[in-house]
This record gives structure tokens, C-alpha cells and sequence, in this order.
């Protein structure tokens, strides 16, 4: 049974992740800082796109993201309908990265990210969530040498130019080799390579979902000091904190009995889900193919808690919830990730326990 779920304002905070698509992407093909300041190709001289592969264009994406600062107005929207949409600020200086998010619907909610630090402010509740997001900073390197394993799960054709929010764009569509992956088309500003717009598409070419900008400001005068003022502003809240442990799925007496095509481990921990007692036991294993990232949540098994097994589809987002068992016991596993539902289902039966 697969569930579709409404768009929250939430939604738009996790999609800005997806805007910023290039930039997770180059960093898990292990494409070094240098990459981010090498020279950027230009158009062809009849106006055409340059013409790139697909590891060529998502670098150039990769380093407009860490070199421009802009303030826009960014809309998500998903096939049944659903909207939701926020205003962002987002500032670069050097090496360092900052943005902030306001929800324009849904739950009034403001996030502020500082490279790996995420706060954010709910205003209803009076609380601040703090958190570490450190898969912000896991792919360079984390794997080891660079390669080119995106070219072998993903072709690249340009489709042409566009314009999005009074910008010229170059239209690029990403082509999934299999079916355990969506497609995207990315709108990619045609002087600073920046991704103003993107599609997920699954296998029929449909668009699951949508995130643009309505309105852009690039080189916008945004003020890093002015924004870590505001993030630190938590007088009158509660700031609850979700501490990560990084740690192994083997020490953790889980494995994969074979691998899910495309897709290699980048992160492991166990993390703050529920009580104090119950975060010493969850677990987040996270995997990517370099574009599409799943992680799995596993914990022990509470039939007072857990709901009944099934999938909900929010926008290109799909959760499978499932009931393990083993011999020493059942486990609850729910596994989330911008893939289409059969990806999750193979992560799903390929789970094993060790020990």
C-alpha cells in the first residue's frame, strides 16, 4: 500500500538540499576543494551550453553553489498538487557557508545553516532544534580516490535554454541506466552554472516533483555576521540537541547479504530518535549513488509504537516501514530516500543481522 502524504513546509527545507543537488554530488564523487575554484567552462560562442559530461556539468553546479551569495524565493511542488515554499538567504565567505530559511507555509519555521550546524526555530512551540548535519561535510574523500562512477548510473544530454525568475538557463537532463533511480532535469544559470530549478522524473518521464525559484537575487548583499546573529538569538527558547555517534553497521551486527546496485555506504550512526535510552539503540546507515542518497533507521522492535508496515510517497520522497525478524529478535526498519519505492523495497530484503 503506498500512502501519498501533503506537502509540509518542511518539505521545502529538505528540497533546498536538492537545489543544492551539484554541490552533495560533486562532493560524493570525492572531487576535491580545487575543483570549486577551477575555471568554469564558458558558453559556446553561438550561445549554445558548453558541452560536458555528466561529472563536467555537476562540478561546474557544485562551484556556483559554493561561490555565489543570493536571497530568493523558492517554491517546491510535487504531482498531486501540493505547495509549499520559502524565502533563502544564502552567503558565501571563503570556506565558509551560511543560509536561512523562512517557510512561507505551513508551521511558521526558520532554519539557519552554518556549515555543518543546523538550528531551527519553531516558534509556536517557543523550541530550537540544534543539530549536527554531518553529511553536509562525509563526501569528500570519504571513499577515497575520485572515480567516475556517476557516468556509469547516469547519462547527461542537453535538452536546450530556458529562462527561470529572469535568469538565462541551460536545460541538462540527468538519464537514470536502471531503474532504481529518478532522473532529474536541472535548470543551470548560464553565467555562474548555478541550479535555479530542478525536476525529478521518474521512469515514465513524469515530474514527481518540482523546486524553483520564483524570484532570485544573485550576488545579493547578504551579511554573514548578520545572519549568525539572528541564529544565535535563542533567548526565550528551548533548544533541544540531537547528538550524533558515529559508529559502523557491522559493529552495529547489521549487513547487506548483497550490495543495491550503484549505491555505497557514506555515514553510520546512531542518533537521538526518542528517550535517552532508545537513541543509544537507533541506528542511521546512510547510502548514496552520488545523487539520490537512502538511509536506513533501524531499532528494536515496540508494537505499542510502531505502525503498520507501508509506504508513503511525499513528493519524489518515498518511507517504507517493515517488521524484521531474526532469531534473537524482531527489529522496526524504516528506510527513506529520493528513489523510486522498489530501491527501498531492495535495501529492505538484502537487510541481515550478524550477530
Amino acid at each position: 500500500m503506498t500512502v501519498r502524504m501533503p506537502m509540509s513546509a518542511r518539505r521545502v527545507v529538505l528540497v533546498l538540499a536538492a537545489l543544492c543537488l551539484a554541490q552533495m554530488a560533486v562532493a560524493q564523487t570525492r572531487v576535491g576543494p580545487a575543483a570549486a575554484r577551477a575555471p568554469q567552462p564558458a558558453p559556446a560562442a553561438d550561445g549554445e551550453p558548453p558541452s560536458m559530461g555528466v561529472v563536467e556539468w555537476l562540478q561546474r553546479m557544485h562551484a556556483a553553489s559554493r561561490q555565489h551569495s543570493y536571497v530568493g524565493t523558492f517554491v517546491v511542488s510535487a504531482s498531486t498538487g501540493n505547495l509549499s515554499s520559502a524565502r533563502i538567504w544564502h552567503v558565501c565567505e571563503g570556506d565558509q557557508q551560511m543560509e536561512r530559511i523562512e517557510a512561507l507555509s505551513g508551521p511558521p519555521r526558520s532554519t539557519f545553516r552554518r556549515n555543518d550546524q543546523v538550528l531551527t526555530f519553531l516558534p509556536e512551540s517557543r523550541v530550537v532544534k540544534s543539530e549536527r548535519r554531518e553529511n553536509l561535510e562525509l563526501f569528500p574523500n570519504l571513499l577515497g580516490a575520485p572515480d567516475s562512477s556517476l557516468a556509469e548510473l547516469y547519462g547527461v544530454r542537453v535538452i536546450g535554454k530556458d529562462r527561470v525568475a529572469g535568469f538565462d538557463a541551460d536545460v541538462v537532463q540527468l538519464i537514470p541506466r536502471d531503474g532504481l533511480r529518478f532522473g532529474y532535469r536541472v535548470w543551470s544559470e548560464r553565467r555562474s552554472g548555478l541550479v535555479v530549478k530542478l525536476q525529478t522524473v521518474d521512469a515514465e518521464g513524469h515530474v514527481v516533483e518540482q523546486s524553483a525559484f520564483s524570484e532570485l537575487q544573485l550576488g545579493a548583499p547578504v551579511r554573514m555576521q548578520a545572519l549568525s546573529q539572528m541564529m544565535s538569538s535563542t533567548a526565550g527558547y528551548k533548544v533541544e540537541k540531537s547528538e550524533l555517534q558515529r559508529t559502523t553497521a557491522q559493529s552495529e551486527g547489521w549487513t547487506l547479504k548483497s550490495p543495491v546496485a550503484g549505491f555505497k555506504p557514506v555515514s553510520c550512526y546512531r542518533r537521538a530518535l526518542g528517550g535517552a535510552a532508545q537513541s543509544e539503540r537507533t541506528l542511521q546507515w546512510t547510502f548514496s549513488d552520488g545523487l539520490a542518497s537512502v538511509s536506513l533507521f533501524l531499532e528494536p522492535y515496540d508494537a505499542q509504537r510502531q505502525m503498520q508496515e507501508v509506504v508513503l510517497t511525499l513528493g519524489a520522497t518515498y518511507t517504507l516501514t517493515r517488521r524484521l525478524t531474526d532469531k534473537n529478535g524482531d527489529w522496526w526498519l524504516t528506510a527513506v530516500g529520493e528513489v523510486p519505492p522498489q530501491t527501498l523495497d531492495a535495501f529492505a530484503q538484502s537487510l541481515a543481522r550478524t550477530r
